[in-house]
C-alpha cells in the first residue's frame, strides 16, 4: 500500500505547496497581508500530508528516495502551476529539463 500512497501524498502535497508559493502571484491586485494568509492556509495540510507521506513510507522507501521524489514532484508541480494556472510558456528546454528530473528520480528509486 505505502509503495504506491507515498508517492501520491508527495504529489498531493507538491501541488499544494506550488500554490503556496506561487498561487498568490495571479492575485497581484490584492494585499500582501491577504496573499500570506493565502499561502498558509495552503501550507498546513501541505506540511501534513508531507510529514505524513514521509513517516508513512520509512521502511518502504529510503530517506533518499522520498527527498527525490519530493524534490521532483515539487518542480513539476511548480511546472504545472506556472504554466496552467499561470499561463506561463514552458520551452522545449524546460520541459526537456523537468523530463530528465523524472529520470533522475527513477534512477534513485530504483
Amino acid at each position: 500500500m505505502e509503495l504506491y500512497l507515498v508517492p501520491i501524498m508527495l504529489f498531493v502535497s507538491s501541488i499544494l505547496m506550488a500554490f503556496a508559493w506561487l498561487g498568490h502571484i495571479k492575485f497581484r491586485n490584492k494585499s500582501f497581508f491577504s496573499a500570506l494568509i493565502f499561502s498558509w492556509l495552503l501550507v498546513l495540510p501541505e506540511y501534513l500530508l508531507n510529514v505524513s507521506a514521509i513517516r508513512w513510507g520509512a521502511g518502504t522507501f529510503q530517506p533518499s528516495e522520498m527527498a527525490a521524489m519530493n524534490l521532483c514532484t515539487g518542480v513539476i508541480c511548480i511546472a504545472l502551476v506556472s504554466k496552467i494556472f499561470l499561463g506561463e510558456q514552458l520551452t522545449t528546454r524546460k520541459i526537456l529539463g523537468f523530463i530528465l528530473m523524472a529520470i533522475s528520480v527513477v534512477l534513485v528509486v530504483l
